[in-house]
């Protein structure tokens, strides 16, 4: 009898940032993981990933995929660095964002990043929305301007490359960008705006 899918945790190799790890079909982000172009999971750090099993007599039957870094190699935010981070609140002129990686590599302790009303996009700043740019959630490629204020890193995604790289609907399906301000669910056809940054 042959063994099939990974039916208890276990380690599967070392990966590195940006490496596909799976499909969001077969595959749920955990830590260290997120959601790119709607289907692919990709590596946000460089350590061992691990496979979890869908938990028994849970409706989700996916098994999770996280990578587990060494904190030893942790790394921290400074001016000119990019990183990737999890919208977790909006206020009317900022959204708050909790920062996963920092140029590719693991944190090793968290790090609140603000993105401004004014360092949303380069053009018609006046007229930006920060409701209609990102929403609690997403996950966006941002540009470290500066150490702000209470230890929150002042963000930009200004540029084309940064912005919402993922995002669910209230389907609760990966969304896909159809636009540098929208992104559509492809389950029920329903759009909704955002920053959208642009994809190779």
């Amino acid at each position: 009898m042959g063994s099939s899918k990974v039916m208890e945790s276990g380690e599967d190799g070392y990966v590195t940032p940006g490496e596909v790890l799976g499909d969001s079909n077969q595959l749920i982000a955990g830590r260290g993981a997120y959601l790119a172009d709607g289907r692919k999971i990709c590596a946000s750090l460089a350590g061992r990933r691990i496979t979890s099993p869908p938990i028994h007599g849970s409706p989700e039957q996916r098994a999770t995929v996280e990578v587990v870094g060494h904190k030893a190699h942790g790394a921290v935010p400074k001016p000119g660095s990019v990183v990737i981070g999890r919208v977790t609140k909006l206020m009317a002129r900022l959204a708050s964002v909790d920062i996963i990686c920092v140029d590719s590599k693991s944190v090793r302790e968290p790090f609140t990043g603000i993105i401004r009303q004014q360092d949303v996009r380069a053009t018609e700043i006046d007229k930006v929305e920060i409701y209609l740019s990102f929403r609690p959630g997403d996950i966006v490629r941002a540009l470290v301007l500066s150490l702000g204020d209470a230890r929150a890193y002042y963000l930009s995604t200004a540029k084309n490359e940064l912005g919402v790289l993922s995002a669910q609907s209230p389907a609760g399906v990966s969304m896909v960008p159809i636009s540098w301000t929208e992104m559509q669910c492809p389950v029920t056809g329903q759009k909704e705006q955002r920053k959208v940054a642009k994809v190779d």
